[in-house]
């Protein structure tokens, strides 16, 4: 990438689209714009862009794996509730006695 190219990105990193027709500019700090460039030199990727959309679709991916972790940790304090309710549960004092057992492991 030339010089005069990462200048550019400081100003106007990637065109995509919001919607049809409609372009998004999009402004990096000089460090990402750093990045961007190096990721475009080790030649694994042959635009400033093309370096932005695997980003983004990264984002996107560690958005959905937090969703599903967040559903799991809901469903298990669901349960725990449910047990509870149930009269299923562990008085305090035993919880506290084992979890200083292991604390002291």
């Amino acid at each position: 990438m030339r010089q005069s190219e990462c200048q550019i990105l400081t100003k106007f990193v990637i065109e995509s689209y919001v919607g049809p027709g409609v372009p998004m500019n999009v402004s990096l700090t000089p460090e990402l714009e750093q990045l961007v460039a190096e990721k475009v030199k080790t030649g694994r990727y042959t635009s400033a862009s093309e370096v932005i959309r695997e980003a983004l679709r990264l984002l996107e991916e560690q958005d959905h794996l937090r969703q599903q972790h967040l559903a799991e940790v809901r469903q298990k304090i669901d349960r725990g509730l449910a047990q509870l309710e149930a009269g299923k549960g562990i008085p305090g004092d035993k919880v506290r006695s084992k979890l200083r057992r292991g604390a002291a492991r």
